[in-house]
This record gives C-alpha cells, structure tokens and sequence, in this order.
C-alpha cells in the first residue's frame, strides 16, 4: 500500500493580504523513487517573509520570481531521509533543505540536501540560526552594515528571524542596539532575553520618529532594514554621515497595492550613506565557514535564538498568515512529525 502525502498547493496569488484561499490541501500517494532519488520525512517546516512576496499579486514581484501556481509551496525543510537510492544519503539521515509544505519530499537525484549534525544543536536550527536567517543576518550586519564600537544599530522587527540575530551580531562589534516590534511582549524580550540597549513598540508610540529621537539621540548609524515604510522614512530623518542600510526585505509592503515611497530617500546620497539590498544566496560561498563561526558563539550563548514552533500540517496555513500579521515571538516554524532528537 503506498503511504499517502499531505500536501499544500499555491491555487491562487493574493490581491492584498495573503489568505487560505490561496492555498489547496490534497491527500496525493508518495511516488516510487528513480535511481538517485532520496525521500524525506518533513519534521519542521519553514515559514518566512519573502514567501508572500514570491506570491505575486501586490507584492509586485516579477513573473519570473512567483511560485508556481498548482504547485506545492516551495520552502525550507528539516527532515529525516526515510528511503534512498541514492549513495550519499542513508536511511536515518537528519538532513535539510529547499523541499516543501508537504509531509513527505521526493529529492531528485538528492537535490542539494545537506546532513544534519545534531550535535549542533536542535535540528530545526539548520533552518534558522545556523541556516539562511542566520547567513542573512550576519551577511547584512557585518559585510554591509561594518559595525563599529560606539555607533548605533536600529534594527527593525527585531524580534523576528533575522532581526534577533543581526542586533546581538551588532551588540557583539560594540554598538549600542535599538529594536522595534509590534507588542509590549516583543519589546520586553527584545530588551530581557536578546540583550538589546532599548526597543519600542511601533503601534503605540506617539510616532516612530518620536521613539527614533528617544532611543537613537546621537542619530543612527546602521539600519538593519526589515520593514520599509513609514519606519523607513522616520530613520532617513536621522542616519548620521556615513550610515549603512542593509535591506533585507520590507514586510510592510508586501501585502498592500499602494506602496508606501519614502518622500526623504535623497537622505542617502547627501549624508554619504549606502543603502544595499542583498541576497544571503548570492552569500552562499561563506556557508560552511559560517556555520563554525556561528555554532561557536551559540555554544558559549553569545548568541541565543527564539523559534515559535506551531504542530500539524494541517495548521500550516494558519502559521504562515499569523506570521504575515506578526503574531510570531521569534521564527515561525510548523512541526508536522516527530523529531527523533527530542
């Protein structure tokens, strides 16, 4: 009898917030493997930002960028390789890697899955602190925002995947850290676990320019950037001479037709600043390199890192569009079967 896969298709781009009708459930067999082939069980599914731009509809990507429509939704996967016929993967293998919202991935020829080492910690790192949102925020920190001793660091949705480790990655060079989120919880634990200097909730302050000129009153040296927007335009009004803007991505804009143009972006050239967008995949040749320098500062809690981890499949969906509307402390994740380390 073959074992049936639960599977999550993108039906629909959205026009306007990402909603569930964007998105089909279907029971489908697991296919017989080809020589070559590997097949994963997905224990932890990933759920990032950048997804709902590769939806299309107002996140206005381009065509060639979008995910497929009636296909399975692209993501990162940790998961254990539950067959193989192919000689560099063995049955047990914890391994991660670019599969899909679904219960059971069929690698073609191994795709580019990489082996777990479990002694690296929890296995869902490989998809967070020690995988991409990690990569990404040392890459936009260190190669694009070169922080100094004594500069200031304002990182937005700063308790997010990436935001919480670019902040304590600038706290380590010496910076005093700022942070924004969209909760008084977010803040405290910006602030009580992830050691920033200061953090505010941008829903209620008075205004983000406001909390700016509180918490950065020598102005801002470095803007992780995550948000865009109004956050945005508030932190062109006070980038010292100089500044560095890595742009990671700008969630407030994904969901919305109009977007929202900074009227200020002229700050940039005449305070002497770079702003750069970046790709961690065009980073990728630092990976392995990375993962020692990362594990190292994990290991002696230089830094630590939060995942929010939702159980089931079935609420896959429902995580992914939480996420959209902030409700995550931490990196969104969906466990969806065992983890054999815990």
């Amino acid at each position: 009898m073959l074992m049936q896969n639960r599977r999550i298709f993108f039906v629909q781009s959205p026009d306007g917030p990402v909603s569930s009708s964007c998105f089909d459930v279907r029971d489908e067999p697991v296919p017989e493997l080809d020589d070559g082939d590997v097949l994963v069980r997905n224990i932890y599914l990933s759920c990032d930002p950048y997804m709902r731009g590769r939806m299309g509809g107002t996140a206005n990507y381009p065509q060639s960028k979008t995910f497929p429509i009636d296909q399975v939704i692209p993501a990162r996967v940790v998961g254990q390789v539950e067959a193989s016929q192919n000689t560099e993967y063995a049955v047990g293998n914890l391994v991660w890697g670019f599969l899909g919202w679904e219960l059971y991935s069929v690698a073609k020829g191994g795709g580019d899955l990489r082996v777990i080492d479990p002694q690296l910690g929890p296995i869902s790192h490989a998809i967070t602190v020690i995988g991409m949102p990690g990569l990404t925020a040392r890459v936009g920190m260190l190669d694009i925002g070169k922080p100094q001793p004594g500069e200031t660091a304002f990182i937005s949705s700063a308790s997010g995947a990436v935001g919480q480790v670019a902040g304590q990655i600038a706290k380590l060079s010496g910076c005093r850290v700022v942070g924004s989120a969209g909760s008084d919880a977010k803040v405290a634990h910006i602030i009580d676990k992830l050691g920033f200097d200061a953090a505010f909730n941008y829903k209620t302050a008075h205004s983000i320019g406001a909390a700016l000129d509180e918490h950065c009153p020598d102005g801002i040296d470095i803007y992780f950037e995550n948000v865009g927007g109004e956050t945005l335009e508030a932190v062109l009004n006070r980038i010292n001479q100089g500044a560095r803007i890595p742009v990671c991505g700008m969630i407030s804009q994904y969901d919305i037709a109009e977007r929202y143009e900074p009227r200020n972006i002229a700050n940039v050239e005449a305070r002497n600043a770079i702003m750069q967008r970046f790709s961690v995949y065009e980073h990728m040749n630092q990976f392995d390199e990375f993962l020692i320098w990362v594990a190292e500062r994990i290991k002696d809690r230089r830094i630590v890192y939060f995942e929010d981890i939702v159980d089931g499949i079935d609420n896959t969906i429902g995580a992914f569009i939480g996420m959209m509307n902030g409700e995550n402390l931490g990196k969104r994740l969906v466990q969806i079967s065992n983890d054999p380390t815990l």
